[in-house]
């Protein structure tokens, strides 16, 4: 079992950042794909960037390309995704998962490879 849990979520203005974190916990995670993925209200959830735990390569939707950077610091099992230029449609609860089922980041777009979740946490850009 892999524990998850998020922080650094809140309000922000467009054109700001925000530093999200995921800590983890529990079974040995050297393998693992963990992802970031963000849901708003009546979408889908949907594919932000992926880290392997191993060597810290990286993968990103195109929502995130060019703006968005993730992270992992091993000493503190936590993963960071670092947003800048956020815009109002980034607006979504954004959750990490982790997986053991995949070691590219490339394969680690689609939720269902992903068997730990954490509980979300919310970012909110204003206009």
């Amino acid at each position: 079992q892999v524990q998850l849990e998020e922080s650094g979520g809140g309000l922000v203005q467009a054109g700001g950042s925000l530093r999200l974190s995921c800590v983890a916990s529990g079974r040995t995670f050297s393998s693992i794909l963990m992802g970031w993925f963000r849901q708003a209200p009546g979408k889908e959830r949907e594919f932000v960037a992926v880290i392997a735990w191993r060597d810290g390569s990286t993968y990103y939707g195109d929502s995130a390309k060019g703006r968005f950077t993730l992270s992992r610091d091993n000493a503190k099992n936590t993963a960071y995704l670092q947003m800048s230029s956020l815009k109002p449609e980034d607006t979504a609860v954004y959750y990490c998962a982790a997986t053991h089922r995949l070691s590219r980041p490339d394969r680690g777009w689609a939720p269902g490879w992903y068997d730990y979740w954490g509980q979300g946490t919310q970012v909110t850009v204003s206009s």
